[in-house]
């Protein structure tokens, strides 16, 4: 009994968390409710960094203190142990003498990575970690994979017609440039996508063919850092990715300045492209990255086994010849009708057979 209990708290601390989705970098997303007598009396998540965290706003909240030490505290990520822009929350929860705490999963980071529980139970609060554990962890995966790979957490996304082609063979457009295969319903769900993620990248003939914008501009919410590469500094300067509308970086194997909202970072080797990149964006702290091609992009990736994620729509077209799709010989963990098109979404495991055949 108390463990249902215990699990329909967490999943509230779940959800109070992703109401943050795509604004909490670089820190993780964490909820926080307290319980006294199965009644909550405070709950709280965490904003934005810089901003107080999850436990600090659910303490905050409650109206009568003098109950905390007679209640239950939830929340789906260990509490921090260490003064960052903000004091540790596991200090707070012992000075308020809150008895029990009860929480999904460790914090990877190496500055908490146990040190919150430590900290509390030799406070003598009685802590019980791996409440909806899994779930917690998918929650920030991208937290997680950041920490542990020292990589953003790679989301591979694109669309394909029903006999999975991603583009039309060049003699087949008279003309015209990138050939659309799905929806306007489809597209906004690609823009909240872009909300929740730090950055996007793409590759010159993508760049060159679609001239996309890689922008929010269909719905509410953050741009993503665009990001590029053209190695050959082939892209013409008219292209809406050198707009200089938001920030964006382009990868290039030329020297060449950086202007406002427009940085080039220079690749030494492009034996070793995606190692720098990877690097780079460890290092200016970019937790996860959405691909959208083009079809050599993704290959690469796919064949590094370099990716966390795909986000596949099916469109209803058929093209006959043209740029073929990768090919997954794995059952979708999970599939959706969106306008007209089919989403489907993988997580990389070992059972994952890909090729571009």
């Amino acid at each position: 009994m108390t463990h249902n209990i215990d699990k329909k708290y967490m999943q509230l601390c779940i959800d109070l968390a992703q109401k943050a989705c795509g604004n909490t970098y670089p820190n993780p997303m964490v909820g926080c409710v307290i319980v006294h007598n199965n009644s909550i009396i405070g709950k709280g998540y965490h904003h934005k960094a810089g901003e107080p965290h999850a436990e600090i706003n659910a303490i905050n909240s409650v109206a009568h203190k003098e109950l905390l030490s007679e209640s239950t505290l939830y929340v789906n990520l260990e509490p921090c142990a260490h003064y960052g822009k903000t004091p540790p929350c596991s200090d707070a929860i012992i000075e308020h003498d809150i008895q029990r705490v009860v929480i999904g999963c460790r914090d990877a980071y190496h500055e908490v990575d146990g040190k919150g529980i430590e900290r509390m139970r030799k406070a003598g609060i009685q802590i019980d970690v791996g409440v909806l554990e899994q779930e917690s962890y998918a929650l920030n995966r991208r937290f997680f994979t950041f920490h542990k790979k020292q990589r953003p957490y790679i989301i591979l996304k694109w669309a394909q017609t029903q006999d999975r082609f991603i583009d039309r063979a060049a003699d087949m457009k008279n003309g015209t440039k990138g050939v659309w295969i799905t929806d306007e319903i489809c597209k906004k769900r690609v823009h909240e996508w872009r909300t929740h993620e730090q950055a996007i990248l793409i590759g010159t003939n993508t760049a060159h063919i679609d001239n996309p914008q890689l922008t929010t501009r269909l719905v509410k919410g953050n741009n993503p850092l665009r990001l590029v590469i053209d190695l050959k500094n082939r892209l013409p300067d008219s292209l809406h990715i050198k707009d200089k509308s938001t920030p964006t970086i382009i990868f290039t194997q030329k020297q060449i300045p950086s202007q406002h909202n427009l940085e080039y970072v220079r690749i030494l080797n492009s034996e070793t492209m995606w190692t720098e990149i990877m690097g780079f964006l460890y290092t200016r702290n970019i937790q996860s990255l959405i691909i959208e091609g083009g079809a050599r992009i993704l290959e690469d990736v796919i064949e590094k086994n370099m990716w966390d994620e795909m986000r596949i729509f099916t469109g209803p077209e058929y093209f006959y010849r043209g740029i073929q799709a990768p090919h997954i010989h794995k059952k979708p963990d999970s599939t959706e009708y969106i306008g007209n098109s089919k989403l489907s979404i993988f997580f990389n495991d070992s059972e994952a057979t890909i090729s571009s055949k």
